[in-house]
């Protein structure tokens, strides 16, 4: 199914698609991206392993979980981030914090609140984070064409909302937090951030 941004109930029927465990495709701040709810304890869809195979990505590299408001990430994590990324978001910025994994270890999660409203909408109607990465097979470059998009993974994903094409979109700046709270820059982007 295919629905325009701009449409009035586009936030809702993305919500719905994603609250059944289905992939879509959604435009964000940056570039167009594969979406899935992040599991948890009210999911079980393994939706990351269903966008792995679409993107023919290897398991082993983990997800940006988009996050409906800059506080949520508080549920996840003890790192404290500095005020002056969080004041960042929203927008094109992901940080990468410690979590807890479910054999009681830490893990490392990539988060990012994004800049786009409409998008932040669709998160909290989930009630749950979703997963964010660029609309493209591994190691192919980012689609920024909406007929492009289509014709690729038009047949592999339940829904594609509409925004467009993305002409020269940046990605997310991401940052790291070590255990000691230093921070590392993972990678330049759309925010600027001075080591």
């Amino acid at each position: 199914m295919i629905c325009r941004k701009c449409d009035e109930v586009s936030a809702q029927i993305a919500a719905d698609y994603l609250r059944r465990g289905k992939i879509v495709i959604l435009p964000t701040d940056t570039v167009y991206g594969f979406s899935g709810i992040v599991d948890g304890r009210h999911y079980s869809f393994h939706t990351y392993e269903k966008i792995c195979a679409i993107k023919r990505r290897d398991e082993g590299k983990n997800l940006i979980q988009l996050l409906a408001k800059p506080d949520d990430v508080k549920k996840y994590t003890r790192d404290v981030i500095p005020n002056f990324l969080l004041e960042k978001w929203p927008g094109p910025l992901t940080i990468i914090v410690h979590t807890f994994a479910e054999d009681g270890n830490f893990e490392t999660t990539a988060f990012r609140c994004p800049g786009d409203e409409w998008l932040r909408k669709v998160i909290s109607l989930c009630g749950a984070p979703i997963y964010s990465t660029s609309a493209n097979r591994s190691g192919s470059p980012v689609l920024d064409n909406i007929q492009q998009i289509k014709n690729e993974f038009g047949k592999e994903v339940e829904l594609l909302v509409d925004d467009g094409d993305k002409k020269g979109g940046l990605p997310s700046t991401i940052v790291s937090i070590d255990e000691s709270g230093n921070l590392k820059i993972v990678r330049q982007g759309a925010v600027k951030i001075e080591n």
